[in-house]
C-alpha cells in the first residue's frame, strides 16, 4: 500500500452532505455538477452546436444527464478516454400527469412509484418536491420546495393490530401523501409549485416531479464515524466523480495521458432505457464528436476507444449485522473500508480481470484500501451501468462503489470515511 497522502479528506464528506441536500432530482444534480466544473474552468457546449477543437474543459446536460470530458493540449484525435460513470436518480415517488387528488377530506397527491424503492421507508416522513416544470415558451424551469409539504401517513396500529408481523402496502391505495385538508379540486398542485418556480401558472405545460426526504445529512455514531443521509444512491458517486476530475484537471491536465470524463446518466433506476440513461446514445455520440473535433476519422475513433477503460461507480452492499446471511460468507465489506470492486461472472456487473488490476492498481497510487463484494449465491443480485456501458461502446468497464446499508430506503447509512476513500482512488484512476 503506497504511503502517498489521499487527496481528499473528511471536508470532502462534508461537502457530500452539502451537495445531496441541493440535488433532490436528477435536474438540480446536473445543474449543481455544471456550476461545479465552471468554477474548475469548465464551459458548456450545445449538442445542437458545432464543437471546437481547442483543449480544455468542456461539458453538456441533457435533461437529468451530464457528461464532461477535458482535453489536455496536444491530445491526438486517438487518445483513449478515462471515464468514470455513475447516476443521478433514486428511488422515490413520481407526481403524476394529473395530481391533484383527495378522499374523506383530505387533499391529496397522486404519485408513482419509480425504481425500486423500500416503500415502508417513505411512510411518515417530512416529504418535500422537486423536479422541472416545462414552459410554453419551449424553456423548462427547475422547482424545489425543500420544506415540509407531504405526508404518506402510516395506518394506526389500532386500525391493523397484524402490521408488525408483516406490512403489506398497495402501491396506488397506500401511497398517495397528503398535502393538506380540502376536496381534490381544492389542490392545483402545479400552481402552487407555479408560484413557488416564479412563473405564471397558464405557462406550465408538463412536469416532472418527485418527492424527496427534507430531512439533511448528518453525522451518525459515538464518533460521527457513520453518514446518514438521502439519496447516497447515487450521489455519493456522482459528487465523489465530479470531484476527482475537477482536482485531476486543476493538477496538471495538459499532462494527463488520458482525457479524463465523466459521465452521469438518468433512470439507472428503471434500466437505463432512455435518450438520457445508459443504454442511449449521449456519451457514444461525446467520444465520437469529441474524437471528430479534433480532426480524428472513425479509425482514431475506434483506437480511442480500444484504450478506453470505465470505472462504473454506484453503491453496493456492506455486510447487515442483523442479516449477515444474506451476504457472501468470504465476502464481507464494512463501512470505512474503503470501495469495494464488484464482480458477478454473470455479467450483473462488468468486472473482469484486466479492469480489476487497473482499480486496483489506481487505489495503491492513491494509498486506498480496497474491498471485494460478491452476492451470495443464494440472492439475487443487481445490476448498474457497467455491463450497459461495457456493450454499449465496447470498453474495459469495472465495477466499483461504496459499501452501504439500507440501499433503496429514503434514508441511507455509509461510512464517513468512506466517500473521500472513493474520490481518492477515482481521481488515481484519471491521472492514469
Amino acid at each position: 500500500m503506497s504511503s502517498q497522502p489521499r487527496a481528499f479528506d473528511r471536508a470532502h464528506t462534508d461537502d457530500l452532505a452539502g451537495f445531496v441536500t441541493a440535488c433532490p432530482s436528477p435536474y438540480h444534480t446536473v445543474a449543481t455538477v455544471g456550476a461545479r466544473l465552471e468554477k474548475a474552468g469548465f464551459r458548456q457546449v450545445s449538442e445542437t452546436d458545432a464543437w471546437p477543437a481547442e483543449a480544455g474543459g468542456k461539458y453538456v446536460v441533457r435533461g437529468g444527464a451530464i457528461v464532461a470530458w477535458y482535453v489536455p493540449a496536444g491530445a491526438p484525435p486517438e487518445t483513449p478516454f478515462r471515464v468514470v460513470g455513475a447516476h443521478t436518480d433514486s428511488p422515490n415517488l413520481r407526481v403524476k400527469p394529473r395530481p391533484d387528488m383527495g378522499a374523506a377530506g383530505w387533499r391529496q397527491v397522486a404519485v408513482e412509484v419509480y425504481g425500486g424503492p423500500l416503500l415502508n421507508s417513505w411512510l411518515d416522513r417530512d416529504l418535500g418536491l422537486a423536479g422541472r416544470l416545462s414552459l410554453r415558451n419551449g424553456t423548462t424551469r427547475l422547482v424545489g420546495v425543500d420544506r415540509p409539504l407531504l405526508r404518506v401517513a402510516q395506518l394506526a396500529i389500532h386500525l391493523d393490530r397484524g402490521v408488525n408481523d408483516g406490512l403489506s402496502l398497495d402501491r396506488q391505495r397506500h401511497l398517495q401523501p397528503l398535502w393538506g385538508l380540502g376536496e381534490a379540486e381544492d389542490g392545483d398542485l402545479i400552481g402552487f409549485l407555479a408560484a413557488e418556480a416564479g412563473v405564471d401558472a397558464h405557462d406550465v405545460i408538463g412536469w416532472d416531479l418527485m418527492t424527496h426526504d427534507v430531512q439533511p445529512p448528518a453525522y451518525l455514531g459515538r464518533d460521527r464515524e457513520l453518514l446518514a443521509s438521502p439519496r447516497l444512491d447515487n450521489l455519493l458517486s456522482v459528487h465523489a466523480c465530479t470531484a476527482a476530475l475537477a482536482a485531476a484537471v486543476s493538477q496538471g491536465g495538459d499532462d494527463l495521458p488520458y482525457i479524463p470524463v465523466l459521465a452521469a446518466f438518468d433512470h439507472e433506476e428503471n434500466g437505463s432505457e432512455s435518450d438520457t440513461g445508459a443504454h442511449g446514445p449521449l456519451l457514444g455520440n461525446v467520444l465520437e464528436r469529441s474524437v471528430r473535433a479534433r480532426g480524428g476519422s472513425s479509425e482514431d475513433r475506434l483506437r480511442a476507444l480500444a484504450g478506453t477503460v470505465c470505472v462504473s461507480s454506484d453503491v453496493g452492499h456492506a455486510v447487515h449485522p442483523n442479516y449477515a446471511e444474506r451476504h457472501d460468507p468470504t465476502h464481507h465489506p464494512r463501512a470505512n473500508g474503503g470501495p469495494i470492486l464488484k464482480t458477478n461472472v454473470n455479467q450483473r456487473y462488468a468486472t473482469d480481470g484486466t479492469g480489476r488490476a487497473l482499480f486496483s492498481a489506481a487505489c495503491e497510487r492513491a494509498g486506498v484500501p480496497l474491498q471485494h463484494f460478491v452476492s451470495s449465491n443464494a440472492v439475487p443480485c443487481g445490476t448498474t451501468i457497467g455491463p450497459i456501458t461495457a456493450a454499449r461502446h465496447g470498453i474495459t468497464t469495472v465495477d466499483i462503489g461504496v459499501p452501504i446499508l439500507s440501499m433503496h430506503s429514503v434514508r441511507e447509512l455509509c461510512g464517513a470515511d468512506d466517500p473521500h476513500l472513493l474520490a481518492s482512488a477515482l481521481k488515481a484512476f484519471l491521472e492514469g
